[in-house]
């Protein structure tokens, strides 16, 4: 079964399909499928790939787990649906933004803008069973995303790796150092640690400073510009 990823991210990753792990995940993901509801809908799971080809990435996000709320997921870290309430922590990405670099509060959550950026939102788990956060947290998306990860920063150079709490600076040690990447670290933006340090940061304007040191085109942060 050939995966439905963008094609420079197939042929990325395409040692990683043929894995042990990565069947035993997939006949995992059928099974659930059989008796659960899955975050995101199966044609969304690798968003952020077909959103971002490799070619094309200039920072990326990393998350940990899909929203698990009906209509939330739609295979970007930290994006919600258009229509859909903004999750605690994109709240604060939103007031982080205002503060850096003026953007006022978006109609939408939706992050789809970066990603055809060239901004990989990367979540750590590609899936989760509905109203059960953590559900396919050690079935092998780990393995996965990590890879994706490595193999990124071994392909390119000059990108921006924005790690935000623990759990995302543990896959700092994925990153090739000696590819002149950017690596901006601070404190989850959930409620619980924003204001231990995510608030103040400046990781969106950062970013453009040092992509712009390199010759590369700056995100446009701001949701509210076409």
């Amino acid at each position: 079964m050939k995966p439905k990823i963008e094609s420079s991210w197939l042929a990325l990753l395409q040692s990683e399909f043929n894995t042990e792990y990565f069947s035993r995940l997939r006949e995992f993901l059928m099974q659930e499928k059989e008796s659960q509801t899955i975050y995101p809908p199966g044609s969304l799971i690798f968003n952020a790939f077909n959103h971002t080809p490799v070619s094309k990435v200039k920072a990326v996000i990393l998350g940990q787990d899909p929203y698990h709320g009906p209509d939330q997921a739609h295979g970007l870290c930290f994006s919600v649906n258009d229509g859909i309430q903004f999750p605690p922590s994109l709240q604060n990405i939103f007031k982080e933004l205002q503060t850096d670099i003026g953007m006022e509060t978006p109609k939408s959550g939706n992050l789809t803008k970066w990603a055809d950026q060239g901004v990989l939102l990367l979540n750590a788990t590609l899936t989760v069973r509905a109203k059960n956060a953590g559900s396919h947290q050690g079935k092998g998306w780990e393995q996965f995303t990590d890879a994706a990860i490595q193999k990124l920063s071994n392909e390119r150079k000059n990108l921006v790796f924005l790690l935000w709490g623990r759990y995302a600076q543990n896959k700092e040690s994925l990153i090739n150092k000696q590819n002149g990447h950017l690596i901006l670290k601070a404190p989850h933006p959930s409620p619980l640690s924003a204001y231990s340090g995510f608030f103040g940061c400046k990781h969106f304007s950062k970013a453009n400073e040092f992509l712009r040191s390199k010759g590369i085109e700056p995100i446009d942060w701001n949701l509210n510009t076409q």
